[in-house]
């Protein structure tokens, strides 16, 4: 299945951080999901993508071609949404499809008037005066509409309420009813990714911990929240201590099933990695 989006060894060197030979690709018909802790690297992953700071090494390629090849028009094919949503604050809605009709060679004010109609947006009321979920849902409606074939959403559910992020969840749901479209999406919000990811790529200090198709990861790791003394330890991924004992990260396949293990989630693994320490 051919990337929409390849990254490879992308590095990244700041004062006190270092984006270390990240790779990972974002396949065609795809949902990938980004997580990792605040300041793990997703900000710098994003931006690099975008071509907004300079990297230290690596290559970022859009359908095979060179980030820095990219031309006006093939640039146009990936629609982006960031969790600081900057709209024009003075302008409405009719006003605001004028703006982007002169930004986008292929402008669809059809679908941006339908899509913002699906969520409810009033036309003619100014923007700067929107709510910030109502500002997220104009900037999703902005990026579908210009013919983008590859989505790159940052934090797009922050502080929204479950109706509203299952409204932008549905959205990208028929978004990706085409098979040559893909979605690369930053969340921390677990459970989202968990209903719409295909792959998970998780970020922690600058580096991939763990990367797969979400389905088989989760199937892969459980939670094991026994003695651990019993556990063969190769079997122990991680261990989370506490004041009454400790749970531990294991491997699925290396547990006998008599032991007893609980279902993981995307954040449950994400914890473990972060605030948990190996055996």
């Amino acid at each position: 299945m051919k990337n929409k989006i390849e990254i490879k060894n992308l590095t990244k060197h700041y004062g006190g951080f270092t984006l270390d030979n990240v790779s990972f690709g974002v396949p065609r018909g795809s949902v990938v999901g980004l997580i990792g802790e605040n300041g793990a690297g997703k900000s710098t992953i994003i931006k690099s993508l975008l071509g907004v700071i300079n990297t230290d090494g690596g290559e970022i390629l859009f359908d095979g071609v060179p980030l820095g090849r990219l031309g006006k028009n093939q640039r146009q094919l990936t629609g982006v949404v960031l969790d600081d949503v900057s709209l024009p604050s003075a302008v409405n809605l009719r006003e605001l499809n004028t703006v982007m009709k002169n930004m986008f060679s292929r402008w669809d004010e059809q679908t941006f008037f339908a899509l913002t109609e699906r969520f409810r947006l009033p036309r003619d009321k100014k923007t700067g005066e929107f709510s910030k979920g109502m500002k997220m849902k104009t900037a999703i409606a902005a990026a579908l509409s210009h013919g983008a074939e590859t989505l790159i959403l940052d934090e797009p559910t922050s502080g929204l309420d479950p109706v509203a992020r299952d409204e932008i969840l549905d959205i990208l749901y028929d978004f990706m009813q085409n098979s040559g479209h893909a979605v690369l999406i930053s969340s921390h919000i677990t459970s989202d990714l968990e209903k719409l990811c295909d792959y998970v790529v998780f970020i922690h200090g600058g580096k991939v911990a763990v990367s797969g198709e979400k389905d088989a990861l989760l199937e892969e790791y459980a939670v094991y929240g026994g003695n651990i003394s019993d556990l063969d330890p190769a079997a122990v991924v991680r261990v989370r201590r506490r004041n009454y004992g400790a749970d531990a990260l294991v491997k699925r396949s290396m547990i006998p099933p008599s032991f007893g293990t609980e279902k993981t989630t995307l954040e449950d693994i994400m914890l473990f990695f972060v605030k948990g320490e190996k055996l």
